[in-house]
This record gives C-alpha cells, structure tokens and sequence, in this order.
C-alpha cells in the first residue's frame, strides 16, 4: 500500500504563518485603556513600601509575643495587599504595552527590526536582487 500523502519539502517553512495584529487601542474592561485612569506608579510605590513593611513586622510581631489577634490581621493585611499590588503591576504593565503600541523600532536604532524584515516578505528563489550569503570554504 502507498503513502497517500506526498513528502514534505524540506525547504518549507514549518511555521504556521502568525495572525495579523490589531491596529487599535489596547482594550481595558470593554473600553479604550486609558493612561489617566487607574492607579499611578506613584501607587503602586506607595503600596510596595506599605507591603515591604508588613512583611518584615508580621513575623516579628509573633517574636515579640503581641496579641495573636494582631499577628493575623498583620498576616491578612499582607495577604490582600499582595493581590491589589499584583493588579496594579499588571494594570501598568498594560499601559506600557499600551504605550508601546506601534512603535516598531527602538529610538536607537538604525537597523530593522525582525518585524519589518518579516513585512518586506521573503525573496522569491530565482530573484537575482536578493543578496546571497557568502560561500564558506570547504575544509
């Protein structure tokens, strides 16, 4: 019995091709995500200080022997902070992507990126135009 299906080309490219990006505005809870709302760096500064110092003082808080009460509203307190600072770093994290959107190049840069190149397309085989790579020795 043969293999109905023909032999693979080894030149191809393996790779599905990727989908093309949207072009819009970055989409935050159904609505444009803008810079102005939510919470700042200076927030998320205030609240990692806040979260640094309860960490250091819950366990020394059963140290010095303080009421147990207190031991576990420290420890809760600690707990709720880590969420809403891990919302806030993805909140601006968004925004950076947000910012970045776009951008195609770093500012310093004069070479392309691997993005432009991929939009140029490939060279066909048999374009006399395409640059070669230059032929190695055999040893």
């Amino acid at each position: 019995m043969t293999d109905p299906t023909p032999p693979l080309d080894p030149r191809a490219d393996p790779t599905p091709p990727r989908r093309p990006r949207p072009s819009g505005p970055i989409q935050y809870k159904g609505e444009d995500l803008d810079a102005e709302r939510g919470p700042g760096l200076g927030c998320f500064r205030f609240q990692v200080v806040v979260l640094v110092v309860l960490i250091v003082l819950t366990p020394l808080s059963v140290v010095w022997n303080w009421p147990p009460t207190v031991s576990a509203i420290l420890l809760f307190t600690v707990i709720l902070l880590l969420l809403l600072t891990g919302q806030t770093i993805i909140f601006l994290l968004r925004l950076v992507a947000a910012d970045r959107r776009g951008r195609r190049r770093p500012l310093g840069s004069d070479t392309k990126t691997v993005g432009e190149l991929e939009d140029e397309g490939d060279p066909v085989d048999g374009d006399t135009d395409a640059p070669r790579p230059p032929d190695r020795p055999s040893a």
